[in-house]
């Protein structure tokens, strides 16, 4: 079983060779109470059918590959996004450990975030001491310029009090006075990490501009605040301030990990690169208006830039597709008084030049697809555009309003008749539905490749393909610097469907003097 040095190999093909075999046999055949593969197979079967489906949607006491995560991810992304600021997340090590291991494997990036390490005493006796030892190593080992506290399961079920300990800590000299940490309760057992950016983002934003508001007047920075939410393609930070650019719209974008998630390899380690300063987030509450990428998980950041920065956020959904994205430039032209420029309609005018070339390969066209309300919503918009169906409509973190609203943009086209909308439900739920009501494709982050790979084990013929796009993405690289708004997402999108299509059609009219007659060469 030894590797050869001049030929090492990986568990794949490793695993396939004689002796691995044989090994793995052994251990089936000597120590695994194993049920026969015919019984394996009838099972299988079972869970394919109809009936098995109904059972299913029932259930109650289970989830099954969630298609979510918890708040403290989302917590942690959006500090990530200022300026020399550590993610600091006031629970276990192990908890932490996830977070930082989640984002490695989809952003291929160091991740820079720290706990204070509560463990069974912490549970009992609570934990300040944590903090205090916590904050004060941090500061002085890392160096940031800013500390923002997040919360876990532990330490919100036994009540402690983040504000209190942090006040208390800087009373007891762990860190200066002035030391900026601001902080959100962010409890995994309710919500999802969308929460958790929306909960850290008015954390931030009520630290540093609550009490701070008497010298504060609407309009008079010149700028526009944009909001991205739980945002991972970064692609998505890059096309926003490029159409601002083109429009010549002065701008903040508050919570911005651009850079830090995608540090050049040139010698020198950042733990820190870009990210919105402390002074642009003081003066959010001057600019015209806050613009809101993901509104449907941003609602407490809505309330607080509305009641406290007297905002009146654009009532837009998120900017991906044609009609998206033209809502989008026209209502910051809108706030701004800022034409919108050739440059932007010539871009707008490809768009359309490229779904007339490509109509006639996705017209009608079935999809399934999950992920977060915001995705999803101009996921299905879009597809809907290009005149897909999006049969099955799956996302687990979204409320009955988000239901109410996708059903309303369905029923407006002809295509959205045969949809249906699935809240809160997981993703052995979408298993059933494309064995039921096969869909051409799957659209949704990786962990879908399982289903794409039950539905090959009953037969080529029911095989449904996955196209990646949402997050996590752990077994592709590089999509993440991929954009999924504005024109230039709709295109890479659009180009990412189309081609998808085709390399299933040139998969299924390979066959010498069989399917050939339709391998062309021209599609």
């Amino acid at each position: 079983m030894s590797q050869q040095v001049d030929d090492i190999k990986p568990s794949y093909p490793l695993f396939r060779d004689d002796e691995y075999k044989d090994m793995l046999k052994n251990k089936r055949e000597n120590f695994e109470e194993v049920h026969s593969q015919e019984l394996i197979d009838e099972t299988f079967l079972w869970t394919t059918t109809k009936e098995y489906q109904e059972l299913n949607f029932q259930r109650e006491a289970l989830t099954v590959n969630p298609a979510k995560a918890c708040q403290p991810l989302g917590a942690v992304l959006c500090a990530l996004g200022f300026e020399k600021t550590m993610p600091y997340v006031h629970g276990s090590q192990g908890c932490v450990a996830y977070f930082r291991t989640y984002f490695n494997r989809h952003f291929k990036e160091p991740i820079a975030c720290v706990s204070d390490s509560m463990t069974e005493d912490a549970a009992v006796f609570g934990g300040q001491k944590n903090m205090m030892d916590g904050l004060e190593n941090c500061k002085a080992t890392y160096k940031p310029d800013m500390i923002a506290v997040s919360t876990t399961c532990m330490s919100e079920v036994i009540g402690d009090d983040l504000n209190a300990f942090i006040n208390n800590s800087k009373k007891d000299g762990h860190v200066p006075e002035d030391y900026p940490v601001p902080f959100a309760h962010t409890p995994s057992f309710v919500g999802s990490h969308v929460t958790g950016w929306d909960n850290m983002f008015e954390g931030m934003a009520r630290y540093f501009t609550l009490n701070y508001m008497e010298d504060k007047e609407v309009g008079s920075n010149g700028k526009i605040n944009i909001v991205p939410g739980f945002e991972t393609y970064l692609g998505n930070f890059r096309v926003i301030k490029r159409m601002l650019k083109d429009m010549g719209v002065d701008y903040s974008m508050l919570s911005d990990p651009e850079e830090v998630l995608d540090t050049p390899a040139d010698g020198e380690f950042r733990m820190y690169a870009g990210g919105t300063t402390q002074a642009e987030i003081k003066d959010a509450p001057n600019a015209h208006n806050t613009f809101l990428l993901q509104p449907w998980h941003l609602e407490k950041t809505r309330k607080f830039v509305s009641n406290t920065w007297k905002h009146e956020v654009p009532k837009l959904k998120i900017p991906m597709g044609l009609e998206g994205t033209d809502a989008f430039l026209m209502s910051v032209s809108e706030v701004t008084g800022k034409e919108i420029p050739e440059a932007l309609a010539k871009e707008r005018g490809r768009l359309v030049d490229m779904i007339t070339d490509s109509h006639a390969w996705l017209h009608g066209k079935r999809y399934a697809l999950w992920g977060d309300p915001d995705f999803v919503q101009g996921m299905v918009k879009f597809l809907l555009e290009l005149g897909c169906e999006p049969i099955h409509i799956l996302c687990n973190n979204a409320n009955k309003r988000w239901k109410k609203e996708m059903e309303g943009i369905l029923s407006e086209s002809p295509y959205g008749a045969n949809s249906t909308v699935h809240i809160q439900k997981d993703l052995w739920h979408m298993r059933s539905l494309v064995f039921t009501d096969k869909p051409d494709f799957m659209i949704g982050n990786s962990y879908g490749k399982f289903i794409q790979r039950d539905t090959l084990y009953k037969g080529k013929e029911h095989e449904v393909p996955l196209i990646r796009i949402g997050f996590p993405i752990f077994d592709r690289h590089h999509l993440h610097r991929q954009t999924t708004m504005g024109y230039e997402g709709a295109m890479q999108i659009l180009t990412t469907l189309v081609n998808a299509e085709l390399e299933r059609l040139d998969d299924a009219t390979r066959g010498m003097q069989t399917t050939d007659y339709n391998y062309d060469l021209v599609r």
